[in-house]
């Protein structure tokens, strides 16, 4: 005799009854879970404050919400025949908004944008000296119109040693910084983590308890061993590595002298391993540059992209909130700590969850950002109603 299979919601109100929590809770949950992020996100945003209602700007009309996203999403405002068929869209406001984000996110324009976006994030503006800017542009645009995820690009940018010729482009980051160690130890930590250690150099931190010297020197000791090589034949600057060099730091406040392996803040070390770390693929020399069986720099570009590493993926999602609300939910972005909390510890440890759910897919979560009400709303609270301009016609 068989017995009907249970339903989920049934099964998971059982579980929910072994942890002391009721059937109806249980529903709930499960319900929440299946309510679309953008959602689950202007609820969190809502519950955040007694008086949100209140205060919260009323919905933008469809002519500032059409010029808005056109900006924020392929960089260009739209015609005034695009305006006026969106504005003459009688389906209701939120399907044809809705349909109008997913247009502008399958727009090659949109490629383009997020070149550039990420272009400034992870360069700064500083000169091609090493890669041509052509090249390393075209390579993140090419990256965007495919929808590479974020943690891949990641890989690659922080793998790359500018030898192989596909993904030459990527070695931009380490190249045009000139493989300066401590440039690129402050880098790693602003661009990926979201916290800027130049000042836990020396010591820890005089005003930040949570930035220790240890964190510095973690992300330094996986660059060390490695060094800028010029290859003789075609004469490209290319990544070398060594085998084998340890880290060790001193502060200066104390006199205290330390060692430490590999990490990345407050994950575990990552130790060599005894035999391999000694050994070769390349040996160096002056006509060949050293490219050691174990990688630091590898290990490096693996432990940021680990789904252990949730400061990597709280990061991206805060800068990618300040792209689409001029704002991040952490201020400075790269300046994240204790002291210095998210305005809405909720809502980025959501979207830093549903990132990685989602495999990384920045497309996928720029579209949660704009169907949300708070990316939606008008310029002006229901407190500060725009001020009309004085008419002409009606001065004494």
């Amino acid at each position: 005799m068989t017995h009907p299979r249970p339903s989920p919601i049934a099964l998971f109100a059982v579980a929910a009854s072994l942890l002391c929590v009721t059937p109806l809770l249980a529903v709930s949950l499960l319900a929440s879970e299946r309510e679309p992020v953008h959602q689950r996100i202007d609820r969190l945003l809502a519950a955040s404050h007694p008086q949100f209602a209140s205060f919260a700007a009323p919905r933008s009309s469809d002519a500032e919400f059409h010029r808005r996203i056109h900006l924020d999403l392929v960089g260009s405002i739209p015609t005034a025949e695009q305006t006026r068929a969106f504005l003459n869209d009688n389906t209701t406001t939120s399907e044809k908004r809705e349909r109008l984000i997913n247009r502008l996110l399958a727009d090659p324009r949109h490629a383009r944008r997020m070149q550039y976006v990420f272009d400034e994030m992870l360069m700064a503006r500083l000169p091609a000296t090493n890669i041509p800017d052509a090249e390393w542009r075209n390579y993140l645009r090419q990256s965007f119109l495919v929808n590479k995820p974020w943690n891949q690009l990641v890989l690659e940018i922080l793998s790359a040693d500018g030898a192989d010729p596909q993904l030459r482009p990527a070695a931009r980051f380490y190249l045009d910084r000139d493989f300066d160690v401590d440039r690129l130890t402050r880098d790693i930590g602003r661009v990926f983590l979201g916290v800027d250690l130049e000042c836990a150099q020396c010591h820890d931190h005089p005003a930040i308890d949570g930035y220790l010297q240890r964190h510095y020197y973690g992300i330094s000791a996986f660059l060390q061993r490695s060094y800028v090589f010029t290859n003789p034949k075609n004469k490209q600057k290319q990544l070398g590595e060594k085998a084998e060099g340890d880290v060790t730091f001193t502060s200066v406040f104390t006199d205290e002298t330390s060692q430490t392996d590999p990490r990345l803040l407050d994950l575990p070390a990552i130790a060599d391993p005894s035999e391999s770390a000694k050994q070769y693929l390349v040996k160096p020399d002056k006509k060949s540059r050293g490219v050691p069986q174990y990688s630091r720099r590898l290990k490096l570009a693996q432990a940021m992209v680990s789904a252990d590493n949730i400061d990597f993926r709280r990061n991206i999602v805060n800068r990618l909130w300040a792209v689409m609300l001029g704002r991040g939910l952490v201020e400075p972005l790269d300046v994240r700590h204790a002291e210095n909390p998210p305005s809405h510890p909720a809502v980025l440890k959501l979207l830093a969850e549903e990132f990685l759910r989602h495999d990384y897919d920045i497309r996928w979560l720029i579209k949660q950002l704009a169907l949300t009400e708070a990316y939606q709303r008008g310029s002006f609270t229901a407190h500060a109603p725009p001020q009309t301009a004085p008419n002409p016609a009606a001065a004494p």
